[in-house]
């Protein structure tokens, strides 16, 4: 494995979405490695560890990202050694329903930074998707043709290439997978989406032929940490968790590690739902090289379960619904647990 880390050097990192579920676990293991960070929020304020806020090692900041001019001020105000982009409209849905936005935030945001980070010799470290792909030859190479199926992956292709093309062998992109985790707002990843869904009553149809590979934010985060002290690395690369499951099979771990009942979701087709057909049959990464030049290792999704905790807003239905007799997985568990266990 080649290693040539920054050992000691406290970088300046400024990182956008910090109030998102990738950007808020970035933040942490940033701030783990004893890096100072400038956690930048687009709709509102990045939740900041309290003891990193009293040393006076991360600021939140709060700017329109769809507005460059804004970013700019930011980025020269503060001069950052790494900016880590993690901001986007991060599904299909949202880019659809507000294209011109998610041109601006998907595309033009990230060519803007790559730009800067080239003029102040910085480097870029932006995250992409596996849905540049259509699901159809896997599983993919970083040096795979793309071949997106929906808006939302032809504009996060298109900024790959604008980030590789502005920011030069200052710029980094990451393809990740489907992220499991507990976001700040307790909104943005799969399984509180489906504990949002299951507590206004649906019950919920999950494809039994769609195969993803899952990751945890955790070890997202812990991952663009380490690419921060690995100034050597540029570049396109994938990363993921190891195992492939179907959403179905996903959903069913999920209740029977919460002890919910099992009819909460429902087997069906990529074909029964509307809109199915754009989803991709099987994203699934290859991990080398990537995987041989870090210390961080992907995390096993059974591992991920254990990370998972029940959303605030949630936990009066949840106590109601779990099955008799069966434990009360992440309902006591702080909503901060990403917390525990770092020195800030």
């Amino acid at each position: 494995m080649e290693n040539d880390a920054v050992i000691g050097q406290v970088m300046k990192v400024l990182l956008t979405g910090a109030s998102g579920l990738v950007g808020h676990a970035a933040m942490l293991a940033v701030l783990a490695r004893g890096h100072e960070v400038f956690a930048l929020g687009h709709e509102r304020m990045p939740p900041l560890p309290i003891a990193a806020m009293a040393k006076g090692r991360a600021r939140a900041l709060q700017a329109d990202l769809s507005n460059l001019h804004a970013v700019e001020r930011v980025i020269f105000d503060y001069y950052p050694d790494t900016i880590i982009n993690a901001a986007a409209l991060s599904n299909n849905a949202t880019v659809e329903a507000a294209p011109e936005l998610g041109e601006k935030l998907n595309v033009a945001l990230p060519r803007r930074l790559a730009q800067l980070a080239n003029h102040l010799s910085a480097r870029l470290l932006h995250l992409s998707t596996d849905a540049v792909f259509d699901g159809d030859g896997g599983p993919y190479r970083s040096t795979d043709m793309p071949s997106p199926r929906t808006l939302y992956g032809q504009l996060k292709l298109e900024a790959e290439k604008e980030t590789l093309r502005e920011g030069g062998d200052y710029a980094l992109v990451l393809r990740i997978t489907i992220v499991n985790g507990n976001s700040p707002s307790g909104r943005r990843s799969l399984h509180e989406k489906l504990f949002a869904a299951w507590a206004a009553g649906s019950v919920t149809p999950l494809h039994t032929d769609e195969l993803r590979q899952p990751v945890s934010s955790v070890n997202v985060g812990d991952v663009l940490a380490e690419l921060v002290d690995r100034p050597n690395l540029h570049g396109l690369f994938h990363w993921a968790g190891p195992d492939s499951l179907t959403r179905y099979a996903i959903g069913q771990a999920l209740l029977k590690h919460f002890g919910l009942p099992e009819d909460l979701i429902n087997p069906c087709l990529r074909k029964d739902l509307p809109g199915g057909e754009k989803h991709p049959k099987a994203l699934e990464f290859i991990l080398p090289p990537l995987l041989g030049k870090l210390t961080t290792k992907p995390t096993p999704f059974a591992e991920q379960l254990e990370e998972l905790v029940v959303p605030l807003e949630h936990q009066d239905w949840y106590r109601q619904t779990r099955r008799p007799g069966m434990g009360a997985a992440g309902e006591n568990q702080p909503i901060r647990r990403l917390v525990q266990g770092r020195d800030f």
